[in-house]
């Protein structure tokens, strides 16, 4: 990883804690399940990440495979022929840190590259066995999702969260990758029923002895519709969601809608520090 690039991944991952971070999503694919189709196009594609970083962004979050259900998997040729000239635009131009969302370890070897700072695997380095090496050797951070290959309304979806947990973070200290590059992510949506998905927002709490920021990507997703009246993409149920996880010590928020995000968690970070004394 260039010095540039290792300099932007050290200052993003400084300033978590100091507050709520804001990740915006640029799908790069033609069938994610909110916005296929509008980002394929390179112009439209840088557009929309200078946008977000306009908007408070922190990080933009890179991605040439849809990962919603009943998506055909991408070979990875065909997602770097996505990923790489966004990449290649953005890497040394945009004034935010660039992510790449992927479980591929040729995927992410190239988009570190190029100069994304951060591998997203939802895989949490359980798909591909070279990814941790590939993260490691070059000096990346990464985002360690939880996922199954299908849903189990038996489980307690907490337990199965940190055995997954354990034995990605068991990969990643073989591999080389130090705790302070590693964030948690517990997959929203991903292989959970409606009401594994309440559980995880309402139990956050409980993977907190990890003493590793925790991310969260709700962003329009489906069980939102089943918690009110409105619409599954509702951006308000999405706030809703995610305050209730920055309660729950939620570090990073992985969103579509930036601009509304960043106030909402900024005012919640504000209220929850405390109006200053006055002397």
């Amino acid at each position: 990883m260039r010095a540039a690039w290792r300099a932007k991944r050290d200052a993003f991952l400084r300033k978590i804690g100091a507050r709520p971070l804001v990740m915006g999503i640029l799908n790069i694919t033609p069938d994610s399940f909110s916005d296929g189709g509008r980002f394929e196009d390179l112009d439209a594609a840088v557009a929309q990440a200078r946008r977000m970083v306009a908007d408070g962004c922190d990080i933009v979050d890179v991605g040439g495979e849809s990962t919603r259900p009943g998506a055909t998997p991408l070979p990875a040729r065909d997602e770097l022929a996505r990923v790489e000239p966004v990449l290649e635009t953005l890497g040394g131009t945009l004034d935010a840190p660039v992510s790449i969302d992927t479980y591929k370890a040729e995927v992410a070897a190239r988009a570190i590259e190029l100069g994304a700072i951060l591998v997203n695997d939802v895989w949490g380095l359980q798909k591909d066995a070279a990814i941790a090496g590939v993260i490691a050797e070059r000096g990346a951070a990464v985002v360690v999702m939880h996922n199954r290959v299908e849903k189990d309304a038996a489980l307690d979806i907490l337990a199965d969260i940190r055995q997954f947990f354990d034995r990605a973070l068991e990969r990643a200290t073989k591999a080389g990758i130090p705790p302070e590059r590693i964030i948690l992510d517990p997959g929203i949506a991903f292989a959970k029923t409606s009401q594994q998905n309440r559980d995880v927002i309402a139990r956050l709490g409980e993977l907190a002895d990890y003493r590793l920021p925790i991310m969260i990507g709700a962003s329009r997703k489906a069980f939102l519709g089943g918690m009110s009246d409105g619409a599954e993409a509702s951006l308000t149920g999405t706030i809703a969601v995610n305050l209730a996880a920055a309660a729950n010590g939620v570090s990073i928020f992985r969103v579509h809608d930036v601009a509304e995000h960043v106030t909402a968690l900024r005012v919640f970070h504000t209220v929850k520090a405390g109006a200053p004394e006055r002397s």
